[in-house]
């Protein structure tokens, strides 16, 4: 009878080891409590034991001790990683750490355009309300225009260097390729004629042409004539939002090429790849002028009478459009 009632005991416990074990490891792999998706940020250097009472916190899991134990069981040893992640809605315990070991950080994207002037490029970090921190404004021609990944609570300086690091990076490669026929003698030359071109035309098809004909009144003394030049320094690449002044057309500074020859000291904006790449490799023209052509391109000539015959006809599109 004894040793009957001690078979009996010793099934009971172990059955209630087994209905113990099954619903620890139950809420390890059951539905969480999360209600809708969730963003959660780990922060960097963040151990196990303080990410779980972020997630308790943000209502991924019910309790940060629980998961910590179960974690421990049937967790891999993986560590996690720290950023920003996306948590389903309904979550287990034991997807969200496979989220934090494995998965993807969520990285947000930032867009300098090509041709942004470093001042709207440090208003739009700025304006970032996702990034952290202060940025100085970076000097005009150091950012190479693109799209940059960046994550929640990064700082701003550092989205910031990564950009600068991209237009060295960009230099770094094209300088060797340049042509022969180039008439910049260091990058920094390159980057500042690339930025008039930047700003003088729109159209992929015309940087290289545009480079050409600067390139012609560079190597024969020509002032340059960059409308953009002149904007510059009063505005530092903003929209003057007016017509340009016959003072300011006139005005003598280290920017304005209608009142110097050569290039201005600095350059006025960003340039893009594209139109470094066509100031290292110009097309090759006898062109020394071009006008707006009233369809977003220009027209080119190679005498002054020819170009000012175009300019006749800007005119003549300019006056139909109420713009004169």
């Amino acid at each position: 009878m004894l040793r009957r009632l001690g078979c009996i005991v010793l099934a009971g416990a172990a059955a209630l080891v087994l209905l113990i074990g099954g619903n620890f490891y139950w809420g390890w792999t059951a539905s969480g409590p999360a209600q809708q998706e969730l963003a959660v940020v780990i922060p960097q250097g963040s151990s196990l034991a303080s990410a779980a009472r972020v997630l308790e916190e943000q209502g991924a899991i019910s309790s940060a001790g629980a998961f910590l134990n179960r974690a421990k069981v049937f967790g891999g040893s993986d560590p996690i990683k720290a950023g920003e992640f996306v948590i389903p809605a309904g979550a287990s315990n034991a997807q969200i750490l496979n989220i934090l070991q494995g998965g993807e950080v969520v990285r947000r994207m930032v867009t300098v355009p090509e041709g942004m002037p470093s001042i709207l490029v440090h208003e739009k970090l700025m304006a970032e309300k996702l990034l952290t921190g202060d940025a100085p404004v970076p000097e005009e021609g150091t950012i190479l225009p693109e799209s940059y990944s960046f994550e929640r609570g990064e700082k701003r300086i550092a989205v910031m260097l990564r950009m600068q690091k991209a237009m060295q990076d960009t230099i770094a490669e094209l300088w060797p390729k340049r042509s022969p026929d180039t008439v910049a003698r260091t990058p920094q030359e390159a980057v500042t004629l690339a930025a008039i071109v930047e700003k003088e035309t729109g159209k992929a098809s015309e940087r290289r042409m545009i480079a050409g004909v600067y390139s012609n009144r560079i190597r024969k003394g020509m002032m340059l004539q960059a409308d953009p030049t002149i904007i510059y320094p009063i505005t530092r690449g903003k929209p003057l939002g007016r017509r340009i002044r016959q003072s300011e057309i006139s005005a003598v500074n280290d920017y304005n090429t209608y009142a110097m020859t050569g290039l201005p000291k600095g350059p006025i904006t960003n340039p893009g790849r594209a139109s470094i790449e066509a100031v290292l490799n110009p097309a090759r023209t006898d062109a020394l002028y071009f006008v707006a052509d009233g369809t977003g391109g220009h027209v080119f000539a190679s005498t002054l009478a020819d170009h000012n015959r175009n300019v006749e006809k800007w005119f003549a599109i300019r006056r139909a459009r109420g713009e004169m």
